[in-house]
């Protein structure tokens, strides 16, 4: 056992998968966790009579991470309803068709949205490399991307206010924010990680899910754990230096480490003072907060039915589809809004006049949700990026000159806050970068050779 030790403060996907990695290389940790349980923004429970996601949801077998630990801990995966009946509202009409031809409708616009992602991200796993090896042209033309946002990627292309409608909603979901606020880089990198296509970005955001739930995985990691997961313990101060780092819990409890891994994040990281203080970039980020201003909510509705819909921002609910079909008749939907302030996750009045917008004939019994951008420990739900923040925000958090790390899907390379698979690169890729630093794979290696 390697007598470094190392603090991990978080037990979502990244801080656990970085305490397992440390673990398998013999280096001594502990986690301390806020909250009273494990996941961080995955969050199974049941509620509804059945399991059901309050936050991380979606999985592909194109996510190579989360792919890597379903394989590993032998989870399954269902598909989401397809074929639905699909209402979208457009000009403050609403209009209906089949799922298919709301998709055939968003073909245009998105391509557009999606133009110059494989000029951008030859590599979408090194979504900065264009900085350094492309162009000045093809550099400006990422600079410039990125002071977009995806609507105004449309300008001058002469489309229907319905495309454009379309498109609104769709991205006032994806982002979990304004639309209008939000990088163009971060729907380009998407479509990167989604081999340019639009049918796959939908398929790996919004398709199949893990049917005993996010839990099914952050438990399974967590029981290979040997070292100690402390629930109820909140970080308030961080001393970071060369050589090492202090910890200040809230109960006035001082630990020193010889590294720190933080995975909080950015909208809770301002519960934590920082010395010295974090480098500008940093507290630019954490200031200014991503783009993440939204919520998710689960409705029961009487019936089975399959349906789509899509509202443009400010609507309350820009996407609202089926997601379970219950044995007591109702079915159980899910859907994304902009502005958590604006919904009600606990009313079912405010919910049925949501559903309303679309479906006055369906009736509300139940819903339910986690308000992420209240929640003292999260501060927002998915990271999405704000226009300006894709080629100068997160990866500031890499670049610390200490023993102070930051891991979470918040700074991942590929999939960055929309599912977790980000998470899991970035407690991977932390947990390494801390063992080279503090020397351990060199040991370890060492010792194998003399076994």
């Amino acid at each position: 056992m390697s007598k470094k030790h190392v603090v991990i403060v978080g037990a979502g996907f990244a801080g656990l998968v970085a305490a397992r990695e440390l673990q398998t290389a013999g280096v001594s940790y502990e986690i301390v966790e806020a909250r009273d349980r494990i996941g961080g923004r995955a969050w199974t429970e049941d509620r509804m009579g059945r399991p059901l996601e309050l936050g991380a949801t979606w999985v592909h077998w194109h996510q190579p991470h989360i792919w890597t630990e379903i394989t590993r801990y032998g989870q399954k995966i269902v598909s989401s309803p397809i074929n639905n009946d699909a209402y979208w509202i457009t000009d403050g009409e609403v209009r209906s068709g089949t799922e298919n031809e709301l998709d055939a409708k968003l073909e245009a616009p998105m391509a557009r949205i999606f133009a110059g992602s494989e000029e951008f991200f030859p590599n979408p796993h090194d979504p900065l490399a264009i900085l350094d090896d492309a162009s000045p042209e093809l550099r400006e033309r990422f600079l410039a991307a990125d002071q977009n946002s995806p609507l105004e990627e449309l300008d001058g292309g002469n489309f229907t206010q319905e495309e454009i409608d379309l498109a609104n909603g769709y991205w006032a979901a994806a982002y979990i924010g304004n639309p209008h606020t939000g990088s163009s880089l971060m729907a380009k990198q998407w479509a990167a990680l989604c081999d340019h296509r639009l049918s796959l970005v939908d398929d790996m955001t919004l398709r199949y899910k893990l049917v005993d739930g996010m839990r099914g995985i952050y438990e399974k990691i967590a029981a290979d754990l040997t070292g100690p997961i402390r629930l109820n313990t909140p970080v308030t101060a961080i001393e970071h230096h060369d050589d090492g780092a202090t910890i200040t819990l809230d109960s006035g409890e001082i630990i020193d480490c010889d590294a720190v891994i933080v995975t909080v994040p950015v909208g809770a990281l301002d519960n934590i003072q920082f010395t010295p203080a974090l480098d500008e970039g940093i507290n630019k980020v954490i200031e200014q907060k991503w783009n993440s201003t939204g919520c998710k909510i689960w409705i029961k509705i009487k019936g089975h039915h399959k349906i789509i819909g899509y509202a443009p921002y400010p609507n309350k609910i820009s996407v609202f589809r089926s997601e379970y079909f219950m044995d007591d008749d109702t079915t159980i939907c899910v859907g994304f809004g902009s502005d958590h302030e604006q919904v009600d996750l606990e009313s079912i009045e405010d919910t049925q006049a949501i559903i309303n917008q679309w479906r006055p004939d369906l009736e509300v019994v139940d819903c339910t949700g986690h308000d992420w951008v209240a929640d003292k420990w999260a501060g927002q739900a998915w990271a999405t990026l704000r226009q300006g923040q894709f080629a100068d925000g997160w990866h500031h958090f890499g670049q610390v000159d200490s023993r102070l790390y930051f891991a979470g899907a918040d700074w991942a390379k590929g999939w960055r806050g929309v599912v977790v698979d980000g998470a899991i690169e970035q407690g991977l890729s932390t947990a390494r970068e801390v063992m080279e630093e503090l020397g351990v794979e060199k040991q370890s290696y060492l010792l194998s050779r003399a076994l």
